[in-house]
């Protein structure tokens, strides 16, 4: 397991807390951050009706007022096909076409269900039009230090995607807590085939933090080196304010460089983000 400074991971978020206080209210940085936006509604009470109504404000707020459209919208699997519906209402040729489809899979949030159960959830999303999952690795191995199952099961759900969607795995960084065992974790979400590695549901009482990206941006960096593939970071969970994401934001570009922020590598998962994020913009 990676030995992790934890002094030098302090220093590096004092660092990028420094760089981003100045880009707060930087055009391009906040315009960055709506792009990187998966829009999410994970509600008990969400229903066909009310995720229809939920899309259709994302392609208003964003590409009706000229804006750069959300990366996605992320919903449970069962409500994939009502995001598509309303899409599917923009006009031919608009910006809102590139919104993509992010269902969230594998008995979110807990992930405790049979693998088998996992699997099927994962091809009726795609069936049903989702062009990305969002699943959460088996935390519950990781903490027992069953690693091998944990990374058999990304690797089934990846190989029962098959390139149909991209996969992208949650760590639950909060339940995980310790630095080293976060690395340990993202690490084998990457050999297991992840597209990107994210860190929370947003669920539990300690979601996306400061440190825990910092931990899985050298993951990231680590992995390409050694395998030659990159790997994007999603954070998610208790992030609202345009401060906030800038911060993530930064921390991306401090770690990884500046090619890292783009959608195909840089995500944020959220809900109230885009609201306060587009006054500033208008």
């Amino acid at each position: 397991m990676k030995n992790i400074d934890t002094a030098l991971v302090a220093e590096k978020i004092e660092r990028a807390a420094a760089t981003a206080a100045g880009l707060a209210a930087n055009r391009e940085a906040l315009l960055g951050c709506l792009a990187c936006t998966d829009y999410t509604t994970l509600r008990e009470t969400d229903s066909p009706r009310s995720v229809q109504a939920f899309t259709r404000r994302a392609v208003e707020l964003t590409v009706e007022k000229g804006l750069p459209p959300v990366a996605s919208i992320c919903v449970y699997p069962s409500l994939v096909d009502a995001v598509g519906v309303a899409l599917a209402e923009a006009p031919a040729g608009s910006a809102a076409e590139n919104i993509g489809i992010t269902a969230v899979c594998g008995a979110f949030p807990s992930g405790q269900t049979y693998m088998e159960v996992k699997m099927l959830e994962c091809a009726m999303a795609i069936e049903n039009g989702a062009d990305e999952l969002d699943t959460v690795i088996n935390v519950g191995a990781i903490l027992s230090g069953d690693y091998d199952l944990a990374e058999s099961e990304l690797a089934m759900m990846r190989e029962e995607i098959d390139g149909e969607a991209l996969l992208k795995v949650i760590l639950e960084t909060g339940s995980l807590a310790d630095p080293e065992l976060i690395y340990r974790a993202a690490m084998l979400a990457m050999e297991a085939g992840a597209d990107f590695i994210k860190t929370s549901t947003g669920k539990t009482p300690i979601s996306a933090t400061p440190a825990a990206a910092v931990v899985m941006c050298r993951a990231i960096r680590d992995f390409e080196r050694s395998c030659a593939r990159r790997v994007g970071i999603k954070v998610a969970g208790g992030i609202r304010t345009p401060q906030e994401a800038v911060l993530y934001r930064t921390i991306v570009a401090q770690e990884l460089g500046e090619e890292w922020l783009t959608p195909a590598l840089f995500r944020i998962g959220a809900s109230g983000l885009v609201d306060a994020l587009v006054p500033q913009l208008l």
